[in-house]
C-alpha cells in the first residue's frame, strides 16, 4: 500500500510541542477473508494450541470475536507450515463468519546458526504463501534476537539488513505485509532500534505488530510511538502491563518482579488515548488480545479484555 504523509504539530497541556506524521492510504488493498472493515477485537490463538481448531473458531463465534490471529509453525496442530490444510480453514471461516487478521509465525529470524536461520526464514515464506492463498494481508513475526557477540543495533545493521529485504520483496509480490511484534527481548526493544531497522529495511510493506505493553514498563511513550511510526502499524496486540509500585520501589527498575503482563484494562495502559492515537494515524484494524496473564483463566481473560476494549469502539451487531 502507498501512503500520503502529512506533518502535524500538537501542543500538550504542559506546553510541550510534539511533531508527528499522519498517513493516508493512496490506494486500496484486497480485503482478507471475512475481515471487518472497522476497528474490532480479535484474539491471538496461541493459548488454544492444545484444543481442536474448530473449538477456537466456535469460541470466537459464540462470543463475538471478529477475527483470529492464527498461530502457526512447523508441525503446529492448527496450521502446519509443512502441510497446511487450507480447505479446513476456509470451511471454518465460511461456517463461523470469523475471519483471520493475520497468520502468526513468531520465530528467531536472526538465529546465529545458519541452518536454523534459514529454516526460520523459510517458515516466514511459507506463512506468506498461506496468507496469500487465504486473502490475509498480514504475516506477524519477530525481528529476531541479537546475535551473540553483537548488540541489538549491530544485529539490525548487519543481520536484519540481510534477512528482511528478500522476505519483504517476496511478501510484496503476493500483496502481504510483514508485521514485527516489538517484544523487548528481540532486536526492536526501543524506538531507536525501530528507527534504524526501518532505515536499513525501508520497504513499504515492512512494519509493526504494535504492542504497547512492551513499551510501558520501559517508560517509553507508547502514544508518541504511534504518531512516530503510524505508517508502519499493520496489526496490533492488545496486552496490558501491571506495574507493582511497592516492589519497584524496593528493588529498583534494574530488579525483577515489579511488572507483569495482564489482560487489557487490568494494567496501566491508557487504552482510550492509545486507541484514539491509532485512529488518528489511520489505523482501523484489529486489537488482537494476547493473553499472557497467569492470574486469569484462558476464556475468562479473553472475555474480560473484549468487554473492556469494546467501550472504545463501535461494536457492530
Amino acid at each position: 500500500m502507498r501512503w500520503r504523509m502529512h506533518k502535524r504539530t500538537e501542543t500538550k497541556p504542559d506546553g510541550r510541542r510534539i511533531y508527528y506524521y499522519t498517513f493516508e492510504p493512496a490506494g486500496t488493498q484486497p480485503s482478507s477473508a471475512n475481515r471487518p472493515s472497522t476497528m474490532h477485537v480479535g484474539i491471538l490463538t496461541a493459548p488454544f494450541a492444545g484444543e481442536p481448531l474448530e473449538t477456537v473458531f466456535e469460541f470466537a463465534q459464540k462470543h463475538g470475536f471478529k477475527t483470529l490471529e492464527l498461530a502457526c509453525g512447523y508441525g503446529h496442530p492448527h496450521l502446519n507450515l509443512e502441510n497446511p490444510d487450507l480447505d479446513r480453514l476456509k470451511r471454518l471461516i465460511e461456517k463461523t463468519g470469523v475471519g483471520l487478521s493475520a497468520i502468526a509465525f513468531y520465530t528467531n529470524n536472526t538465529h546465529p546458526d545458519p541452518k536454523e536461520r534459514q529454516r526460520s526464514n523459510d517458515g516466514v515464506r511459507k506463512a506468506i504463501d498461506i496468507a496469500h492463498a487465504l486473502g490475509v494481508e498480514v504475516v506477524c513475526t519477530l525481528a529476531g534476537h541479537p546475535v551473540p557477540g553483537k548488540s541489538k543495533m549491530q544485529t539490525i545493521e548487519e543481520d536484519c539488513a540481510a534477512v528482511f529485504p528478500p522476505l519483504c520483496e517476496y511478501a510484496g509480490e503476493k500483496g502481504v505485509n510483514l508485521a514485527l511484534e516489538n517484544w523487548f527481548a528481540t532486536n526492536i526493544q526501543a524506538l531507536d532500534h525501530w528507527q534504524r531497522l526501518f532505515e536499513v529495511v525501508p520497504h513499504a510493506n515492512f512494519g509493526l505488530n504494535f504492542d504497547p505493553s512492551h513499551l510501558l514498563w520501559q517508560q517509553i511513550d507508547y502514544i508518541n510511538a504511534v504518531f512516530l511510526f503510524g505508517s508502519r502499524i499493520f496489526h496490533t496486540h492488545a496486552k496490558d502491563t501491571e506495574v507493582m509500585r511497592a516492589r519497584l520501589e524496593y528493588v529498583g527498575n534494574q530488579g525483577s518482579g515489579w511488572w507483569r503482563y495482564v489482560i487489557p484494562g487490568l494494567g496501566s495502559v491508557r487504552w482510550g488515548e492509545y486507541i484514539g492515537a491509532l485512529r488518528r494515524v489511520g489505523y482501523n484494524g484489529v486489537l488482537s488480545i494476547e493473553h499472557e496473564d497467569a492470574a486469569v483463566g484462558r476464556e475468562e481473560g479473553f472475555l474480560i479484555g473484549k468487554r473492556y476494549l469494546e467501550q472504545f469502539i463501535a461494536v457492530e451487531g
